[in-house]
């Protein structure tokens, strides 16, 4: 992240006028598993931070891409406990579209699939870890601030036989609401489709609100939840889009909940600032 979006060090730096995007910058990694749970997210300054064409180095981190495949090398420091978190990953995009979307009216926002399909490799050192399987490879870009142009939003991405599909549904701070529903094909092309009827999820254990979308005959529910933070849940979502059962990886956002203060101050207990 070259400013990163719910760092409260980069808000406190805005409201100064000083908020110079590359002085505030993170890479966030994350393992899930029963025996090897990690979690880092250190924030760097800009002294810290190179930037090419092909690559953007974060501290001891580094990412890299050669034209077809994406490597980030990750070498952290976990939080709340300090442990290692060192290995690469490898993403190989099997669909490239070439394509973005806006999120908010003014265009502000952009969400750009780079490649919504992939094949990924991961070898971990600390801790000792390795498989393979598919993966997707997106990215956000904004002008402002989230919390000034959304109230929240949710967002799922699943692999399908042939291709994948992206659910995107915000609402905005203006009161309306935008949804994307796309179908990725093998072939590059990029199909909307009617999204089908909105589905609820079970609440977070922080009260976080969850909900997808699911076609008839299928029936929408939360598989795993990965991440329930105050603001911010991540989980597998089991649902049914364009007539085939998927599983998908799933966020909520509630960016009422971010903006406010007492969210705000347990922030740098997940993202720790270490800036020269």
């Amino acid at each position: 992240m070259v400013g990163s979006v719910f760092s409260p060090y980069y808000a406190r730096a805005r409201r100064r006028g000083e908020g110079d995007p590359e002085n505030f910058t993170a890479l966030n990694a994350a393992l899930y598993g029963q025996d090897a749970r990690r979690w880092a997210l250190t924030e760097r300054g800009r002294n810290d931070v190179r930037r090419a064409a092909d690559s953007l180095s974060i501290g001891p981190s580094a990412a890299t891409w050669d034209g077809t495949t994406f490597e980030i090398r990750i070498d952290e420091i976990c939080t709340p406990l300090p442990r290692r978190l060192r290995g690469v990953v490898r993403v190989r995009p099997e669909i490239m579209p070439n394509v973005a979307f806006v999120l908010d009216a003014a265009g502000g926002h952009r969400w750009i699939p780079f490649g919504p399909r992939a094949r990924i490799e991961v070898e971990m050192r600390d801790p000792e870890l390795r498989w393979s399987g598919t993966g997707y490879l997106d990215g956000n870009a904004g002008d402002v601030p989230l919390e000034r142009s959304f109230a929240g939003w949710d967002w799922s991405r699943a692999a399908r036989r042939d291709g994948a599909v992206v659910l995107y549904d915000v609402l905005r701070r203006d009161g309306s609401s935008g949804s994307i529903a796309a179908e990725f094909r093998a072939d590059g092309t990029v199909a909307d489709f009617d999204p089908p009827p909105r589905a609820g999820l079970p609440r977070t254990g922080w009260r976080i609100a969850r909900a997808t979308r699911c076609e008839a005959g299928g029936a929408a529910r939360a598989v795993e939840t990965l991440e329930d933070t105050p603001f911010y849940a991540r989980s597998l979502v089991a649902t049914r889009l364009l007539d085939e059962d998927v599983v998908a990886m799933h966020e909520s956002l509630s960016l009422d909940r971010f903006d406010t203060r007492w969210v705000q101050a347990l922030l740098p207990f997940r993202m720790p600032r270490n800036a020269r």
